[in-house]
């Protein structure tokens, strides 16, 4: 008699609605783009979030739509969460619409004098990188602190997010709903990222991880003075990767990692300075995942010991390129429903490519994407 072959091991299947970790950029206005993609990601035949790192534009983003997800979820279970994180995300950016930039207090304070485009129509693509009102504000950046010109500390973001973020929803969306927040603001002391997770999370963390040090004073958190977490994690990867349980990270990239040619005006210089700056840390830590990565598949670690992620990201080079850095503090509707657009597109595309990847292997890779090594066959 035939012994039965032994039966050939399946690779495993992705659940119906697969769940995974979210990673988002901060930029400004440009969250709206991160907008779209988690308004796509909400949709029906998307995915389930398990935890969200975000840092800037990306914990805002990450704030907003976990306080409406909660409520929605006390009111009528998943589903409805789900609807109602995608309403408060819109009703969020629409109220930062008609706030003006609540990213920047010296740009743009002209807004909407001439229509839906306003000023920025006037002079280039929703951006006022050549303005003379520009160059006159980042002049005054240079020289000015926003302690001497801005000596009231006024940030009008303060209003907005206490309006539409709940802080006891996030503490229950880490607690009973399954979907902890990690928040990234850099410690002005120490230079050292601080994430903000649980019961520390409050309003003035999130302003913190949004505080551009030449735009606003530093938010003091328990006596410690914080900026903007982009200096120190663009968004941070490790608190997904130590503290929930799930290998599927799915990275919301804003920032461009490439530009061709060569700056050579002041203001595109120290713009893309501060692309290179905000993208550091994030390469550091892709690199140190590859890495790991590689260890695990040679078997020389303990795989008990380490995990070997899946990682994914949504981005759109070709469609965000077209806006220079100066249109991350534009905030007029068009401009942010264009953003919002690219982003569910970019999602659309990523679910239809990769949605069955989640929880069975990467579809990010990292050599290629961050470390500029090219794939071998």
């Amino acid at each position: 008699m035939t012994a039965a072959r032994p039966r050939a091991k399946s690779r495993p299947r992705p659940a119906a609605r697969p769940r995974l970790n979210l990673a988002l950029q901060g930029g400004g206005s440009h969250g709206a783009f991160t907008w779209g993609v988690l308004d796509r990601l909400l949709d029906d035949d998307g995915v389930d979030i398990s935890g969200i790192s975000g840092t800037s534009a990306g914990a805002l983003n990450g704030a907003v739509a976990l306080s409406g997800y909660v409520d929605g979820h006390e009111a009528g279970g998943p589903q409805q969460a789900r609807r109602q994180a995608q309403q408060a995300l819109h009703d969020f950016w629409r109220d930062v619409s008609h706030h003006g930039s609540l990213f920047s207090p010296l740009s743009n304070p002209f807004s909407n004098p001439f229509g839906t485009q306003g000023l920025d129509a006037m002079l280039g693509p929703f951006g006022l990188g050549t303005s003379a009102l520009m160059q006159w504000g980042n002049l005054l950046t240079r020289s000015f602190s926003p302690y001497e010109f801005n000596p009231l500390n006024l940030n009008p973001l303060k209003d907005v997010l206490a309006k539409h973020v709940r802080v006891e929803s996030l503490h229950e969306g880490c607690a009973h709903c399954g979907i902890p927040l990690f928040v990234t603001a850099t410690s002005v002391r120490t230079g050292q990222a601080r994430v903000f997770s649980a019961e520390e999370l409050s309003i003035d963390a999130l302003l913190a991880s949004a505080c551009l040090p030449f735009l606003f004073q530093a938010v003091q958190i328990d006596d410690e003075p914080f900026w903007d977490g982009g200096y120190t994690g663009n968004p941070a990867l490790y608190p997904l990767i130590y503290r929930t349980e799930l290998n599927d990270i799915l990275l919301v990239r804003l920032n461009p990692l490439e530009r061709e040619g060569t700056p050579t005006r002041s203001v595109d210089i120290m713009d893309r300075l501060s692309e290179i700056t905000f993208n550091a840390s994030l390469i550091g830590e892709m690199r140190a995942i590859a890495f790991v990565g590689r260890l695990l598949r040679e078997n020389k670690l303990d795989p008990g010991r380490y995990k070997q992620l899946h990682m994914h990201m949504v981005s759109d080079d070709e469609g965000m390129n077209g806006f220079g850095p100066s249109t991350k503090f534009n905030t007029e509707w068009v401009f942010l429903e264009q953003l919002r657009d690219l982003g569910r597109a970019a999602a659309d595309r990523w679910l239809k490519d990769h949605r069955a990847d989640v929880g069975v292997r990467s579809s990010l890779h990292i050599e290629e994407s961050f470390l500029g090594r090219k794939r071998q066959a």
